[in-house]
């Protein structure tokens, strides 16, 4: 029973890892069996042992995961989860490390630097474990983590919206695209604002990423006169509020991320083998 204990927090480092929760759960189940193939009477650290056999096995998946999102029909966007399937959230470290915003910018990262930033800031692990890890140097296992942290503050607010804060401009989002008007949703956005679209060759999106307020008030123009959007509310996915909506025939999971207290990133996840997991209840 040791190991299921475990399971829900293997699970949530697996899935900050690799923003997949399919990958996930294959790389979990991979450390129990080699768990269940170890003298366990020799393992005096599970935890330990289990955190270090899930990340190594994570790092290894994503090398080879990021040369098949190379690949991928347009933008690649991790897949979304319920909140309540996303593992232990009770610091604001685990809960940060799990939203959309999060993951998706974690995929600038390296694998190594992805994997000491994870472990550092939601798993709180002192360096010379990290590096134990990961295989480097205690000293390089910091700079890893400077600079993962570094690129990941980029364009980012220093203090992270509230939950609240989300819930208003999603509810204004709702409410602006429903009634069609262009206007109010203009004022939503960021100057800056980037929107993507994630359609996995499965369902017709936008290839690219849309980059700036006039092309995505224009891109949702061009869609809101053609289709309805129905069906839309409010789910809790990643730790964060974000819209279930279904438009022409497709559901759709709509995250965003804030700056300066407007909407400066949407990701829409349309892929419907990326939302077996989300439920619009």
């Amino acid at each position: 029973m040791e190991f299921e204990e475990y399971r829900p927090m293997l699970l949530g480092l697996a899935y900050r890892l690799l923003g997949s929760m399919w990958d996930a759960e294959d790389v979990v189940q991979e450390a129990w069996l080699r768990w269940e193939g170890a003298d366990q009477d020799e393992i005096r650290e599970p935890r330990a042992f289990l955190l270090t056999v899930v990340s190594r096995l994570a790092i290894d998946q994503l090398r080879s995961a990021r040369v098949r999102r190379e690949a991928y029909t347009g933008p690649w966007l991790p897949e979304p989860v319920m909140t309540s399937e996303a593992g232990p959230l009770d610091t604001a470290e685990l809960r940060d490390t799990v939203s959309f915003a999060t993951l998706h910018l974690m995929e600038r990262l390296s694998p190594p630097e992805r994997a000491v930033f994870v472990l550092r800031e939601a798993f709180e692990l002192p360096y010379n474990e990290i590096a134990e890890i990961v295989g480097s140097s205690v000293a390089n296992a910091r700079q890893l983590h400077h600079r993962a942290s570094a690129r990941l503050a980029e364009g980012r607010d220093r203090f992270r919206p509230s939950a609240q804060d989300h819930t208003e401009l999603l509810t204004r989002f709702i409410d602006a695209a429903s009634g069609g008007d262009l206007a109010a949703l203009a004022e939503l956005f960021h100057e800056d604002v980037v929107a993507y679209n994630d359609g996995g060759g499965k369902v017709k999106a936008a290839l690219r990423p849309l980059q700036g307020r006039r092309k995505v008030v224009g891109f949702l123009a061009g869609l809101l006169k053609r289709y309805e959007v129905r069906d839309a509310r409010l789910i809790d996915v990643n730790g964060w509020p974000a819209v279930w909506a279904v438009i022409n025939g497709s559901s759709q999971v709509v995250a965003i991320d804030i700056r300066d207290g407007l909407i400066s990133g949407v990701y829409s996840v349309l892929n419907p083998d990326k939302l077996a997991r989300v439920t619009s209840a």
